[in-house]
């Protein structure tokens, strides 16, 4: 299918929207537990915890809160094993992605990522999967002073790019990006087939469009044509 839109920019979160991570995770919380003696994490639970980042995953692999004394040394731990994990990923882009992607630049429209992902792991992930240099925007939180849901990030991808919001879309599977696209006044696109725990209701975020599968991204920009 090829692309035929009104879209001049389309931009993603990373984890769970444009690339699948969980693996990498899953590897990571469990050698965590291995080296402290914990029991494993099944690999469902990690999925459904990924989007809310390492101190998430941390909380549930220790079943700790923040003020505990090995929170920090535990968690920066996690984010040392991830950094090291990068270089031989198994993260990769969701099903259909990959044409999305190709299919936007053949029609010379730009795709970027705006993420609450550090830069660090950003640029090693994105380089590593070949996506670095195609990826026209990246931004993480070290180049905002507010995260999402603050709508600076999108505005800043906007700016770079040089493309109203009005015709950019932003595709999430966190209600704070949806927030995040609302407040930027971008079209606001739910990934449902993202990182969700199952009592998730995606259709109470007021996303502007629902995929329930990610091969679903092209047929939807197709359908955004405008006067």
């Amino acid at each position: 299918m090829s692309l035929n839109t009104s879209i001049e920019s389309v931009l993603f979160d990373l984890d769970g929207t444009l690339i699948d991570t969980a693996p990498d995770f899953i590897a990571v919380v469990n050698q965590l537990t291995t080296e402290n003696n914990e029991s494993a994490v099944s690999p469902e639970l990690v999925y459904q915890t990924v989007s809310d980042g390492a101190q998430a995953l941390v909380k549930l692999a220790f079943k700790i809160d923040e003020d505990h004394e090995r929170f920090a040394s535990l968690n920066q731990r996690l984010l040392d094993i991830y950094h090291e994990q990068l270089l031989n990923t198994q993260a990769s882009l969701y099903p259909g992605l990959a044409q999305l992607l190709e299919e936007l630049e053949a029609a010379e429209i730009p795709w970027g990522i705006v993420t609450n992902k550090p830069e660090l792991y950003s640029l090693r992930l994105l380089e590593n999967l070949g996506l670095l240099q195609r990826c026209k925007v990246l931004i993480c939180p070290d180049h905002v002073s507010e995260r999402k849901p603050h709508p600076e990030p999108i505005f800043k991808a906007c700016e770079i790019l040089n493309c109203s919001t009005e015709r950019t879309v932003y595709l999430g599977d966190h209600i704070r990006d949806i927030q995040a696209a609302k407040n930027a006044d971008v079209i606001a696109v739910a990934a449902a087939y993202g990182y969700l725990t199952p009592d998730t209701r995606v259709e109470e975020w007021y996303a502007d469009f629902i995929l329930q599968s990610p091969e679903q991204a092209l047929p939807l920009l197709n359908m955004l044509t405008f006067a």
